[in-house]
């Protein structure tokens, strides 16, 4: 009988936007699928968010949910949740 695991199925990538905090992920991509990077998505390729990169979600405010805190690589950032929302992950 041959068994497969049920996490074994590639996940599909997620915003960085919805992970609660203690996530850790593995960012994918910036931005859309061969569109040319806003100035924002170009930023958050300057400050480290390339693909294969290892992300954690440290932070949330509450009761908005913002500032976001996230530490990518060696470096702690706080930004706002709709600055993310283009930063897709793997879990």
């Amino acid at each position: 009988m041959d068994t497969v695991a049920a996490d074994a199925a590639p996940s599909s990538p997620l915003s960085l936007s919805v992970l609660p905090p203690g996530s850790v992920a593995t960012v994918v991509a910036v931005g859309s699928q061969g569109g040319i990077p806003s100035a924002l998505e170009q930023r958050l390729l300057e400050l480290g968010f390339v693909s294969g990169e290892r992300v954690e979600v440290l932070a949330e405010a509450r009761p908005g949910r913002d500032p976001f805190v996230v530490r990518v690589g060696s470096t702690t950032l706080a930004l706002r949740r709709r600055e993310v929302e283009t930063v897709w992950v793997e879990p």
